[in-house]
This record gives C-alpha cells, sequence and structure tokens, in this order.
C-alpha cells in the first residue's frame, strides 16, 4: 500500500494493489472516487480537496490490524 499526497492539486491517493491494473472509477462524492480492478477488486482510492474532506492541517490517525507488512 502506497499513500501520497500532491499538494499542487491538493489530491490524496491510497494505492492497495502494485503496479498500474487497467482500472474504472467509481465516483462516490464529488471528491471521492475508487479504482476498481479486474475482478472488482479495490486498486486505489483519490480523494480531491484532500484538506478540505480531511480537515486543513489535521492528519488522520492511521490504523493496520491484523496486517503483516514489511517497511521498505
Amino acid at each position: 500500500m502506497k499513500i501520497s499526497y500532491d499538494s499542487e492539486i491538493d489530491a490524496l491517493y491510497i494505492r492497495l494493489v502494485e503496479g498500474k491494473p487497467q482500472c474504472r472509477t467509481l465516483q462516490l462524492t464529488d471528491e471521492i472516487s475508487l479504482n476498481i480492478g479486474e475482478n472488482e477488486l479495490l486498486v486505489g482510492i483519490e480523494v480531491l480537496d484532500a484538506t478540505q474532506v480531511l480537515g486543513e492541517g489535521s492528519v488522520p490517525d492511521v490504523v493496520l490490524e491484523n496486517i503483516s507488512f514489511k517497511v521498505a
């Protein structure tokens, strides 16, 4: 998983799958969309106007439960 933020366009992207699979976009709201890959796999989540959606200056807690991972 990779979380990235682009301050120039105020967008946050959470990539759940490595690589660049073919995706379709499911628009949840004007600001939030999901990238759905083959077999309905959730590939990524995009948040536009991230400082407004998440609250400017605040960083939400990230909690990982029961997930094995390695730090690169």
